[in-house]
C-alpha cells in the first residue's frame, strides 16, 4: 500500500509545482502589464514638463523620435534578417500604418497636451476601444449589443464628466485640446482596425518595429521641413526629458506589452492598462501640481468601468 502511494503523491506534487510556476508566471506577467501601461501613460506627463520650456510640437515629437529611432531601427534589422520578407504591398500597408498609428495620433496627442491636463489626455485617449467599435458599427456593419452599448455610456459619461471640470478650471482652449486629443484616438482606432489583419500575417514584433521606423522618419523629416536646424540646440533639460520620454515611455511599453500579451494573453493585458489614466491622474498631481477632485476621480473610475465592460466583449 505504501509503494503504490508514491505515485500519487509525486503526481500531487508535480501538480502543485506546476500550479505554482504557472501562478508566479501569470503575476509577472501582470506586473510587466502594468508597469508598461504607467510608463506608457507617464509620456503625458513628461511632455508637459517639456512644454514648460520654449519647445512646441512639432520639436518634442522630433527628439522623442530621434533618441526611440535606433530601438527599433536594430529591431527592425534584426527581424528582417531572420525573418521571411515583406510582399510590396504588405510594405505599403505598414507605411500607411506607420503614419496613421504613430505618427499622426502622436502629433495630434501632443499638440492637445499643450491645452489640456495629463489626466483628461488619458482618460480620452482610453475612449480608443469604444471608437474601435463605433467605426466597427458605422462601416464594417457590425452589431452591438446592450453591454457594449451600457460600456460607451458609461465611458462618455465619465470623459464629459472631467472635461466639464477641466473647462472650467483651464479655460476656452480645453475644447481645442480635448478636440485634438481625441482627433488623436480615432486616428489611432483606425490604425489598430487596420492592423489587425496584418499584425497575424507579420508578427507583432516586426510590425511595431518596422510602423515606428516609417513614424521616426515622418516625425524628422517634418521637423527639417518645418523647423530650422538651429532648434536642435536645446538646453540640456530638453534633452534629458526627450530621452525619458522616447526609452521609458515608449520604447520600454512598447515591448513590455508585447511581453506580457505573450505571457498573460492581450485580454488580460488590456484590463492591466486600465490602471494607466489613474497613474496618471496621480502623477499628475504629485509631478505637475495638478488637482485631484471628485468630480476627477468619478470620472475616471466611469471611464475605466466602461472600458472593463467593454473588455468583457469580444471586438
Amino acid at each position: 500500500m505504501e509503494n503504490s502511494a508514491v505515485p500519487i503523491y509525486n503526481r500531487l506534487m508535480s501538480a502543485t509545482v506546476l500550479n505554482h510556476s504557472s501562478r508566479q508566471a501569470f503575476l509577472v506577467g501582470l506586473a510587466i502589464a502594468i508597469s508598461g501601461a504607467i510608463l506608457f501613460s507617464a509620456k503625458a506627463i513628461v511632455a508637459k514638463l517639456i512644454y514648460r520650456y520654449p519647445v512646441d510640437p512639432v520639436t518634442l515629437i522630433a527628439f522623442r523620435m530621434i533618441f526611440s529611432l535606433p530601438f527599433f531601427a536594430a529591431v527592425a534589422v534584426w527581424k528582417s534578417k531572420t525573418e521571411t520578407p515583406l510582399s510590396n504591398s504588405d510594405c505599403g500597408r505598414i507605411v500607411v500604418l506607420g503614419l496613421l498609428g504613430y505618427y499622426l495620433s502622436s502629433f495630434l496627442d501632443f499638440i492637445g497636451l499643450q491645452y489640456i491636463s495629463a489626466g483628461l489626455e488619458r482618460l480620452i485617449l482610453f475612449l480608443t476601444p469604444s471608437f474601435v467599435l463605433l467605426i466597427s458599427v458605422l462601416f464594417l456593419k457590425k452589431k452591438i449589443g446592450a453591454l457594449e452599448w451600457m460600456a460607451l455610456g458609461t465611458s462618455y459619461l465619465g470623459t464629459v464628466f472631467v472635461f466639464i471640470h477641466d473647462a472650467r478650471t483651464g479655460g476656452a482652449n480645453v475644447a481645442l485640446g480635448g478636440t485634438f486629443v481625441l482627433a488623436s484616438a480615432v486616428s489611432y482606432a483606425l490604425y489598430l482596425l487596420l492592423s489587425g489583419e496584418l499584425v497575424r500575417r507579420v508578427g507583432a514584433m516586426r510590425l511595431v518595429a518596422y510602423a515606428m521606423c516609417v513614424s521616426s522618419a515622418a516625425c524628422i523629416g517634418q521637423f527639417f521641413l518645418l523647423r530650422p536646424v538651429s532648434m536642435l540646440v536645446q538646453p540640456y533639460q530638453i534633452y534629458g526629458l526627450s530621452l525619458i520620454n522616447a526609452v521609458l515611455c515608449t520604447v520600454l511599453p512598447v515591448f513590455m506589452t508585447m511581453i506580457a500579451v505573450a505571457r498573460i494573453g492581450a485580454a488580460t493585458a488590456s484590463q492591466a492598462g486600465m490602471v494607466g489614466p489613474v497613474s496618471t491622474l496621480f502623477m499628475g498631481a504629485l509631478i505637475l501640481g495638478e488637482p485631484i477632485t471628485a468630480i476627477q476621480l468619478a470620472g475616471t473610475a466611469l471611464v475605466l468601468s466602461g472600458v472593463y465592460l467593454l473588455s468583457r466583449k469580444k471586438i
